[in-house]
C-alpha cells in the first residue's frame, strides 16, 4: 500500500512504497515537471498523484542539506539532474515527451478552469450574502426608527386645544436648550421647616366633607403684577391644578355655546350677578341692614323686638347656614369606615370664633394676646360704623362682644390638643346632649338646621370637644340671666355679627376690605395678599360651586373624555404596580401588606353611577330665583341650597363627587380620581398621548406615590446637602416621571401612532411638557429643592431616549456655585 505523505519542511508530497521511493515535483518557475527515476519497476500513474501536488509542489532531493536547499537558484536555472539507467532510443523518448507534453497541456487547462469556476462561485456567494446582509441591517434600522422615534409617520395635532399648547411652549423655555435652569429656581425648600410636614398620606384631601373651611385658592405673592386675568394665552407654567380647575369651571359659566335647562341658566345669572361688582358698590350695607330688620332688630341700632334666644340661632342654622356658638357638619365615623360602614352622622364641633387667640403650651388654654386684640376691637368698631351705628353707642357693644368672645375662647382647644385627651367623635344621643348643656335647645336647632330630615331626640350625634359645648352652655346661660344686659343683649348682637361674616361675600368692598386689613394686622399676609391679587372671577366661581355643584358636576362631566381618560388610568396604575416590584424592599412585610393593598385596588374614574337629567336638574332648582342685579339676594339662596346640600349628605349612602378636587381619592378599595384632575391645559383628549401623559400622567403617579406608599427614607450620601424629605421627595417625583414614560410606551404599543406638537418628536414632547408643571402645589411641594427640569437631565443622562445630549451653560454653572 502506498501512502502519500507531506513532509512540511520541504514541501514535498512523497508517495513511499514498502521497496522503492519516487519523487515528483513541479518546477515553480516554468511550471514543467520533471521526473527523476530511481532504478525500481514501479511508476505512478498520473491519476495518483494528489491534488495539492498538481497546484504547486516545490522539487529537492529529500537527501538534499537544508542550508543547500535555501541557497539553490529557481528551478528554470537550475541543470537537469542525471539520472541511471539502461539508455533509450531517440524516438521513443520524443514521443513519451510529446505525450506527456500534450497530458501536462490538458491538466494545467482543467486546473485553471476548475479554480476560475471557484473564484466566481466565491465571489457571487459573498455578494450574495452582503446582499443579504444589507437588507437584514435596513429592515432593523427602520423597524426600530418606525417603533421607537415614530418622527417620519407623525401627525400633527391641529385641534384648537393644540394650538394653545403649542403657543404655550414657543413662550416656554426648552429644556433640551437651557438644560439646566433647576440650578435657577427651586420649589419652596427655603421654607422647609420642623413643624411643615405633619399631614399623613392619603389624608387631608382638598374638598373632603370632613375638611371644613377650607380655604380658597389663588394666586401666589410672587404673581401680584398678574392679578388681572383674562381668557387669553399668559406666559407662565403649569403650577397650580386647583387654578387650572378653576379657570375651566369660569370657561363653562361664561360660554354660550351649550344652552343648558334653567338650571344650567340660573347658575350663570348667578355667577354673572356676582362679577357685577357695579350693583353691589351700589347697594352698600342696605341689603344687610333689611335682613338685619327680619331677625327682629339689633339692639346696636336702638331697635330690637327682643326675640327668643334659641328661635334665633334655629333661624340663623336654617335659613343663613351661620352657626356663631358650635359647628355643624355631617360625616363618617372613622372608626365604622374601617369596618366598612358607609352611614354619616351629625357631627358638633367648636365654631370658627372671630377672636384671634393663640394657644397656651403651659396652661393648657387659649388666650388672646394685647397685641391681636387692638387690631380687632378696631375692625368691629369699623364694622359697626358701615351698618350705621350711633357713634356713642359704638364703644359699649364692642365690649362687650369681645367680652363674650374672650369667655368662648378660653373654652376653646385646638386640635392636636383634643386628640391627644381622646375628645374627638364622642358618640351620645341628642337626649343625652341636652343633659349636658341644656342652654341650647338641641332637637329644635338640629331639626331647623337639617330640615326636613325627621330627627328624635334618640339620634346620635359625634362631639369632638365636649368640654367645651359645656363650658359654652353655662357661658349662654350666665349672660342671659344678667337683667342688666336685658335691653342692650350682647348675645342677640354676637350673632348678628357672625351673620355679617357669613355675609361677608355679598357685600362691598368696604367690608372685606377691613376684614383684610385685620388679616395684615395680625401677621397673616399671604391670606391678606390672596384678598388682594385674587381676582373677583375666582371668589365668584367658589361660591358658584357651593350652591350649583350639581349642575357644574354635570357640566363638567360633560366635557371630559371618559374613554381617554379610563385609558390613562389603566396604563398608569399599571405601570405603578410593575415600579413597585422593581424596588429594593428592605422590608418584606412591608412589601406584601403593600402588594396585597395595590392588587386589591380598583381605578376608576369619580364620577356617580347616576347621570343627572337636565330634567331632573331644573325641577331641583325650581324654588331658586336669580336676580340679575341683586348677588346679596342671591346669596341669601345659596346659603338656603347649601343648608340642603348638607341634609341631603345625611342621607347619602356613597360619597358624591367633589368636582373642586384634584387629587385621587383612597375610598374603601376603590381608588378614585375626580374629574377635575382631567381638565385643560393639564389634560385634552385632542392633546398627543405624550402630552398627556407628561403632564397629568406624571401628576397621577406622584398622588399614588404619596397616597399608597409609606415612608421612604431615602439613605443619606456623604456628598449630599439635602435632608431625608428632600432626597425622599426627588426619588417619588422621579420615580412618577419613570412610571409615566413608561405607561406612555404602552399606550403607543396598543396604538401604534401618536399626533405631535411643534414638531417635537415624541420623547421630546413628552419631557417639554412635563417641564411645564414647575412646581405643583400639593402638601409636599416644599419638600422638592430643585425644578422638576432636574429630572429631564437625570433621564437622559441615564438612557438613550433624548435626541442630544444636555450640556450646562457656563452662566448657570456660575449661578449654582454662588448658591452652594
Amino acid at each position: 500500500m502506498h501512502v502519500p505523505q507531506y513532509n512540511q519542511s520541504l514541501g514535498l508530497i512523497i508517495w513511499r512504497g514498502s521497496t522503492h521511493e519516487t519523487s515528483y515535483v513541479k518546477d515553480r518557475g516554468c511550471n514543467k515537471l520533471e521526473k527523476h527515476r530511481a532504478s525500481h519497476p514501479y511508476t505512478p500513474r498520473m491519476s495518483e498523484i494528489p491534488i495539492e501536488l498538481e497546484l504547486q509542489i516545490s522539487v529537492q532531493p529529500s537527501s538534499q542539506p537544508e542550508r543547500e536547499r535555501q541557497l539553490q537558484p529557481p528551478p528554470l536555472f537550475q541543470q537537469p539532474v542525471p539520472t541511471q539507467g539502461p539508455p533509450q532510443a531517440p524516438r521513443d523518448q520524443q514521443t513519451q515527451l510529446q505525450s506527456e507534453s500534450n497530458s501536462e497541456h490538458q491538466h494545467r487547462t482543467k486546473s485553471a478552469w476548475i479554480t476560475l469556476r471557484r473564484l466566481l462561485l466565491l465571489l457571487l456567494g459573498f455578494s450574495l450574502g452582503a446582499a443579504i446582509l444589507g437588507v437584514m441591517y435596513y429592515m432593523h434600522h427602520s423597524l426600530q426608527n418606525w417603533s421607537n422615534n415614530l418622527e417620519h409617520t407623525e401627525i400633527p395635532c391641529l385641534s384648537q386645544a393644540c394650538q394653545r399648547a403649542s403657543a404655550r411652549l414657543s413662550m416656554s423655555a426648552d429644556p433640551f436648550k437651557q438644560p439646566c435652569d433647576y440650578f435657577l429656581f427651586t420649589c419652596g425648600s427655603d421654607r422647609l421647616s420642623a413643624d411643615s410636614g405633619g399631614r399623613q398620606r392619603g389624608q387631608g384631601i382638598p374638598g373632603h366633607p370632613q375638611n371644613q373651611k377650607e380655604k380658597a385658592v389663588g394666586p401666589k405673592r410672587g404673581e401680584r403684577n398678574k392679578a388681572i386675568q383674562d381668557k387669553g394665552l399668559r406666559e407662565e407654567k403649569i403650577h397650580d391644578r386647583k387654578t387650572k380647575l378653576l379657570q375651566y369651571l369660569r370657561e363653562i359659566l361664561e360660554s354660550n355655546d351649550r344652552p343648558g335647562g334653567t338650571a344650567v341658566q340660573k347658575a350663570k345669572g348667578f355667577y354673572r350677578s356676582c362679577l357685577d361688582t357695579k350693583s353691589i358698590e351700589t347697594a352698600g350695607a342696605e341689603p344687610f341692614l333689611t335682613l338685619i330688620q327680619k331677625l327682629g332688630g339689633w339692639a346696636v341700632s336702638g331697635h330690637w323686638n327682643r326675640t327668643d334666644f334659641n328661635s334665633t340661632l334655629s333661624l340663623l342654622m336654617k335659613d343663613y347656614s351661620t352657626f356663631p356658638f358650635f359647628n355643624l357638619y355631617v360625616g363618617r365615623d372613622p372608626s365604622e369606615t374601617v369596618q366598612g360602614t358607609t352611614k354619616r352622622y351629625i357631627q358638633i364641633d367648636q365654631p370658627d370664633l372671630l377672636i384671634p387667640i393663640e394657644w397656651n403650651s403651659k396652661t393648657q388654654k387659649s388666650q388672646a394676646r394685647t397685641q391681636t386684640l387692638r387690631p380687632f376691637l378696631a375692625s368691629c368698631q369699623r364694622y359697626l360704623a358701615l351698618l350705621g351705628a350711633p357713634p356713642s353707642s359704638i364703644m359699649i357693644h364692642v365690649g362687650m362682644f369681645i367680652s363674650l368672645s374672650s369667655e368662648f375662647a378660653v373654652a376653646a382647644s385646638p386640635l392636636h390638643y383634643r386628640l391627644s385627651k381622646g375628645q374627638l367623635h364622642q358618640r351620645m344621643t341628642i337626649k343625652q346632649l341636652q343633659s349636658q348643656a341644656p342652654a341650647i335647645d338641641w332637637l329644635g336647632c338640629l331639626q331647623a338646621a337639617l330640615h326636613p330630615l325627621p330627627l328624635t331626640e334618640n339620634e346620635h350625634v359625634l362631639l369632638h370637644n365636649l368640654p367645651y359645648i359645656v363650658q359654652m352652655s353655662r357661658i349662654i346661660a350666665k349672660w342671659l340671666s344678667r337683667h342688666e344686659l336685658s335691653t342692650s343683649s350682647p348675645l342677640h348682637t354676637y350673632m348678628v355679627l357672625n351673620l355679617l361674616h357669613t355675609m361677608m361675600p355679598a357685600l362691598d368692598s368696604r367690608f372685606y376690605e377691613t376684614a383684610n386689613n385685620l388679616t395684615v394686622s395680625l401677621g397673616n399676609t399671604d391670606e391678606g395678599l390672596f384678598h388682594q391679587v385674587a381676582p373677583r372671577w375666582t371668589h365668584c366661581v367658589l361660591e358658584t360651586e357651593r350652591g350649583f355643584d350639581l349642575v357644574l358636576r354635570d357640566q363638567l362631566s360633560q366635557r371630559t373624555a371618559h374613554r381617554e381618560v379610563e385609558e390613562i388610568i389603566q396604563n398608569i396604575f399599571s405601570a405603578f404596580k410593575s415600579k413597585l416590584h422593581e424596588l429594593n424592599w428592605t422590608d418584606q412585610n412591608t412589601l406584601q401588606q403593600v402588594m396585597y393593598k395595590v392588587q386589591s385596588l380598583n381605578p376608576r374614574l369619580w364620577t356617580t353611577n347616576e347621570k343627572s337629567e337636565e330634567a331632573e336638574l331644573d325641577l331641583l332648582f325650581s324654588k331658586v330665583m336669580v336676580k340679575t342685579n341683586s348677588f346679596f339676594s342671591n346669596y341669601v339662596q345659596l346659603l338656603s341650597l347649601w343648608q340642603n346640600r348638607r341634609t341631603q349628605l345625611l342621607t347619602q349612602q356613597t360619597e358624591a363627587p367633589d368636582i373642586l378636587s384634584v387629587t385621587p381619592l383612597l375610598l374603601g378599595d376603590e381608588l378614585l380620581f375626580p374629574v377635575g384632575m382631567f381638565v385643560p391645559p393639564v389634560f385634552h383628549p385632542t392633546y398627543p398621548r405624550a402630552m398627556n401623559y407628561g403632564v397629568i400622567g406624571f401628576l397621577m403617579a406622584k398622588d399614588m406615590l404619596h397616597m399608597l406608599l409609606p415612608d421612604k427614607n431615602a439613605e443619606r450620601g456623604g456628598g449630599f446637602s439635602l435632608s431625608v424629605l428632600q432626597q425622599q421627595e426627588v426619588w417619588v417625583q422621579y420615580s412618577a416621571l419613570q412610571i409615566a414614560l413608561q405607561a406612555y410606551h404602552q399606550a403607543l404599543k396598543n396604538h401604534l401612532s401618536d399626533t405631535s406638537i411643534s414638531g417635537l418628536s415624541h420623547t421630546r414632547l413628552f419631557l417639554t411638557s412635563f417641564s411645564q408643571l414647575k412646581c405643583d402645589t400639593d402638601p409636599y411641594r416644599e419638600f422638592m429643592p430643585l425644578d422638576p427640569s432636574f429630572l429631564i437631565t437625570v433621564i437622559c443622562a441615564t438612557s438613550d431616549l433624548c435626541p442630544t445630549r444636555l450640556r450646562c451653560t457656563s452662566k448657570t454653572q456660575q449661578h449654582s456655585l454662588k448658591t452652594c
